[in-house]
C-alpha cells in the first residue's frame, strides 16, 4: 500500500509539494513559537530557579508577594527566627534590589543586584553557569557578577576586569556568568553586604530567606509550621514560587494569550491549507479511486490509501520543518535567545503534525472519495 500511495504522490508534484510545504510553514510556527514561550517562562522564574535550590526548598517572602521579581522588604530578624523552627537546617537571607549600572563608554542600564551570604552564594549564580571567574572571586573587593548575554542589553562588555559604577559606587567584574538571567532586567550576582551596599539597602532588611529542610522532615510540613508561626510572612516551596512567578507574568502581561493565539492560527490555517490541497489533489485523481473500487477496492482500503499518503507528508513535513528549527535555534543562540527543543516538544510537534495532515485528509478527502460510486469512471 505504501507504494500505492507514493504513486499517488508522485502523480501530482505541485500538489504533494505544496501539502509538505504547508505542513512545514504550520509545524515551524508551532515549534518556533513554544519555544520562545519556554524560554520567556524561564526567564520570568530566573530569580528562582538561578538559585542553589539544593540549599533552598522553600522561600520566605512578604505576605502578599506573588511574584519573586517584586519581592518587598521584610524584617531581616525572619532569618533568625525560622532557624529555631523544627526541621529547619539552616536559613539564608537573600537581598534583592534595583539599581542603574554606569559604564566608562557613558551608557547607563537598569540592573538586578542580588546579594547572598558567602561561600554559599544560596541566591547564586550557580558554579555551571560560571564562565570565567569563581564564586570565591565575589570575595573580591567591588566584585560583582555579570552575563555574557547582556553585552548587547548594557550596550558594554561583561568580560571579567571590566569596571563599571553601580548607583555611583565602583564595581568590577569578577565573575562572568552564561545565562544566568531574567525576566526584564540583568542580574549582577555579589555578596549579601555589598548588595546592601550598592542598592542602599537598609541592614535590618531583607527581600526573602532560603530555607534548607533537614533531611527526613516534609517540606510541606515545615512550611506550614513557619507559615503559622509567623504571620506576618509567606512561606513556599521553592517551585511553587517559581510557578506563581511565571503563572502571574504571563497572564498580566498577554504573553500566554499572544503566542497562544498564534499558535491556533498556524494550527487551524495549517489544517484548512493542507486539507483543500488534498481535497484538490483527490479530486484530480477521482477517477483513479473510482477505478480502484472498480476493481473490487473496498472504502476501507481507499480510506487507509488517503491516510498512508497523508502520514508520508506528516513525516516529510516535520523533518524538514524540525532541520529548520534547529537552524533557528542556532541561530538565535548567539544572540541571547536560548530555545531548548526537548524531546517532549518535538513529541507534541509531531502529534499536532499528525493530526493536522491525516484530519484533514480525513475531514476534505476521504469523505468525498468514499462517495464515488465505481461506475461513474466510466461515464463520459
Amino acid at each position: 500500500m505504501i507504494a500505492t500511495a507514493y504513486k499517488f504522490i508522485r502523480y501530482d508534484k505541485p500538489k504533494s509539494i505544496g501539502v509538505v510545504i504547508g505542513i512545514i510553514i504550520s509545524t515551524f510556527l508551532i515549534g518556533q513559537q513554544v519555544g520562545i514561550l519556554t524560554f520567556l517562562t524561564t526567564l520570568m522564574g530566573g530569580l528562582v530557579s538561578n538559585s542553589d535550590t539544593g540549599k533552598a526548598d522553600i522561600w520566605i517572602t512578604d505576605k502578599i508577594t506573588i511574584n519573586a521579581n517584586e519581592l518587598a522588604k521584610i524584617d531581616g530578624s525572619v532569618a533568625r527566627e525560622v532557624r529555631s523552627i523544627e526541621g529547619v537546617e539552616s536559613a539564608y537571607p537573600i537581598v534583592v534590589t534595583p539599581a542603574v549600572a554606569s559604564f566608562s563608554n557613558g551608557k547607563t542600564a537598569p540592573v538586578t543586584i542580588i546579594g547572598s551570604e558567602a561561600p554559599g552564594f544560596v541566591a547564586g549564580p550557580l558554579k555551571d553557569k560560571i564562565i570565567k571567574g569563581s564564586l570565591a572571586d565575589l570575595l573580591d573587593d567591588f566584585a560583582v557578577s555579570a552575563d555574557f548575554y547582556d553585552a548587547s542589553t548594557l550596550t558594554n562588555s561583561t568580560d571579567v576586569g571590566t569596571e563599571l559604577e553601580i548607583n555611583g559606587k565602583r564595581a568590577i567584574i569578577k565573575v562572568q556568568t552564561k545565562d544566568a538571567r531574567g525576566f526584564g532586567g540583568s542580574f549582577f550576582y555579589t555578596t549579601l553586604s555589598r548588595a546592601r551596599f550598592y542598592g542602599n539597602f537598609p541592614d535590618d532588611k531583607v527581600s526573602a530567606v532560603a530555607v534548607k529542610v533537614k533531611e527526613g522532615y516534609p517540606v510541606e510540613k515545615v512550611r506550614d509550621e513557619i507559615n503559622s508561626l509567623l504571620p506576618l510572612v509567606n512561606a513556599w516551596k521553592t517551585e511553587d514560587l517559581k510557578s506563581s512567578t511565571v503563572r502571574f507574568i504571563v497572564i498580566s502581561s498577554n504573553i500566554g494569550s499572544s503566542i497562544g493565539s498564534l499558535v491556533i492560527f498556524a494550527i487551524i490555517s495549517g489544517f484548512f491549507i493542507i486539507g483543500l490541497t488534498l481535497y484538490s489533489s483527490a479530486m484530480d485523481r477521482v477517477k483513479d479511486y473510482g477505478t480502484l473500487k472498480a476493481i473490487g477496492a473496498t472504502n476501507g482500503y481507499i480510506t487507509r490509501l488517503i491516510i498512508v499518503q497523508s502520514l508520508i507528508f506528516a513525516v516529510t513535513g516535520f523533518i524538514l520543518a524540525w532541520m529548520l528549527l534547529e537552524g533557528f535555534r542556532a541561530g538565535v543562540k548567539n544572540a541571547g535567545l536560548i530555545i531548548n527543543i526537548s524531546p517532549l516538544l518535538l513529541g507534541g510537534l509531531f502529534m499536532i503534525t499528525f493530526l493536522i495532515s491525516v484530519g484533514s485528509a480525513l475531514f476534505f478527502s476521504v469523505r468525498t472519495i468514499n462517495s464515488v460510486e465505481p461506475a461513474s469512471v466510466f461515464r463520459n
